[in-house]
């Protein structure tokens, strides 16, 4: 591609960062993402230095007639921050950090990592809703929504976003805020990486204390149904500043693990607590009053950073990865028995079923405030995840994966689902997981502000077809 390379050679000498063709040391590495399924070959890789270099990788980009994708953290078990024979630009360099502990309010850089997301706002006892593997990036995350361990304590990650600064498909750098375009604001908090490349958040704080409270209660498959109907009624019983989680998992081989478990698939709860010993204790005392009682259990504090890091070990870079989820209303009997009987099926020890309760400060936030695709109503996210050491393994559990949804399909209302879980993210389903109502006034945005859907690897809102363009935007940076 004779003319590309005459571009790109210009390109590289007026561009604000590090430029990375095929033939240059370093091209696989930096091509790479989280998902080892997922392998992609762009034209060239870009990563800019900060706003003006990322709009001048779309100009080109649109210039020269190449897809754009978007690598924040890397971990979409779509890989959709990697193309074919297009242009990746990838944020890591924008990975700064500014801590306003008075104002409880963090600045971050739109490559930013939750592990130093968290590093950064513990020193000061303050944190936001983050994801359950450090590892993840801020941006995708929170563009789709973003529940972790503090969702009931704070609501989602997006509900938390004060700020963005966004550079859009024509190049222009914008603030999205309440006051400042305030519908492109709107649409960020869930909409996806639909509207343009976010290289700044601006996040409202929490009081976290350093130090995590954490139980751990294990069954295994012969006694999961009793295990899971009292897990699913303990996590309704929580107060809202307590976070919770449960899961299908092979038990760890760890010492906190006797040996005749470890490796063996159950169901845990996970429950994590901010406040005295006592009171986590006094929260999960139910659980020794069971007439069947957990087959093993941990108690113990915890760093909130190690909290936030728990699950990195079972989902190291470059493992094979397959998920499906769906929302339910209720965790019923039916959906438990479903449980029970589908986890044993898979064959990779990592493979993961966590489920998510959507709660607390979540149900508190109005349905309407932000893009977020999921009932506010209290809910549950239930997701099936392979995670794999081999593709043959993943071969196996991707069927598994599927089989399950199917099972469990029955359950919910529809086939959406939560947007950052959707590695298969056909139209219908985007429109069915943000509903007719949500998806008409996201593709009206997405008109306004990208008309010829430049960013649309992602859980894709198409433009609404006669809409007009976005005028000049209330607040236009330099």
């Amino acid at each position: 591609m004779p003319d590309l390379d005459d571009a790109v050679s210009a390109f590289r000498e007026s561009f604000g960062g590090e430029v990375i063709a095929p033939s240059d040391a370093g091209y696989d590495q930096a091509r790479s993402v989280w998902n080892g399924d997922i392998d992609r070959r762009p034209a060239l890789i870009v990563r800019p230095s900060g706003a003006p270099a990322v709009a001048q990788a779309i100009t080109f980009a649109r210039g020269e007639g190449l897809e754009v994708s978007v690598r924040g953290g890397g971990h979409s078990y779509a890989g959709h921050g990697v193309c074919d024979g297009g242009l990746m630009i990838d944020l890591s360099r924008l990975d700064e950090i500014a801590v306003d502990a008075p104002a409880r309010r963090v600045r971050c850089g739109g490559g930013t990592t939750w592990g130093q997301l968290d590093a950064a706002t513990q020193e000061h006892s303050l944190a936001v809703t983050g994801g359950f593997i450090s590892t993840t990036g801020v941006g995708g995350l929170t563009l789709g929504g973003g529940m972790g361990w503090l969702t009931a304590r704070a609501g989602l990650s997006c509900d938390n976003l004060v700020s963005a600064e966004i550079v859009t498909a024509d190049g222009r750098t914008v603030t999205a805020s309440q006051d400042d375009n305030p519908e492109l604001f709107w649409a960020l908090r869930g909409g996806g990486g639909n509207f343009g490349i976010v290289t700044t958040f601006e996040f409202a704080l929490h009081d976290v204390p350093q130090l995590t409270q954490l139980g751990m209660f294990f069954w295994d498959v012969e006694h999961g149904r009793e295990g899971l109907r009292f897990s699913r009624d303990l996590v309704r019983s929580l107060p809202d500043d307590m976070g919770s989680l449960i899961a299908g998992l092979s038990a760890p081989e760890a010492p906190f693990v006797p040996a005749e478990y470890q490796g063996k698939p159950g169901f845990a709860v996970l429950v994590a607590g901010w406040g005295t010993p006592e009171e986590h204790a006094a929260a999960v005392a139910p659980v020794q009053r069971m007439t069947s009682p957990p087959q093993w259990q941990l108690i113990t504090p915890v760093p909130y950073v190690q909290l936030q890091q728990m699950f990195n070990e079972d989902s190291p870079w470059g493992v094979y990865n397959y998920e499906k989820a769906l929302y339910l209303d209720e965790l019923s009997d039916e959906a438990i028995d479903i449980f029970v009987d589908q986890l044993p099926r898979k064959t990779s020890p990592l493979s993961f079923v966590p489920v998510f309760p959507l709660s607390g400060a979540f149900s508190r936030t109005d349905d309407q405030a932000t893009a977020f695709g999921g009932s506010r109503n209290g809910a549950w996210v239930f997701n099936i995840s392979a995670t794999c050491s081999t593709p043959e393994l993943l071969d196996k559990d991707r069927e598994w994966v599927r089989d399950f949804w199917k099972a469990l399909r029955p359950q919910a209302a529809s086939s959406g689902g939560y947007v950052n879980f959707l590695t298969e993210a056909d139209q219908d389903r985007v429109r069915i997981s943000y509903g007719p109502e949500k998806y008409d006034q996201l593709a009206r945005i997405k008109a306004a502000w990208d008309p010829e859907n430049v960013f649309h690897r992602n859980a894709n809102i198409r433009p609404a077809a006669g809409t007009p363009a976005a005028a000049t935007p209330s607040s236009e940076l330099a």
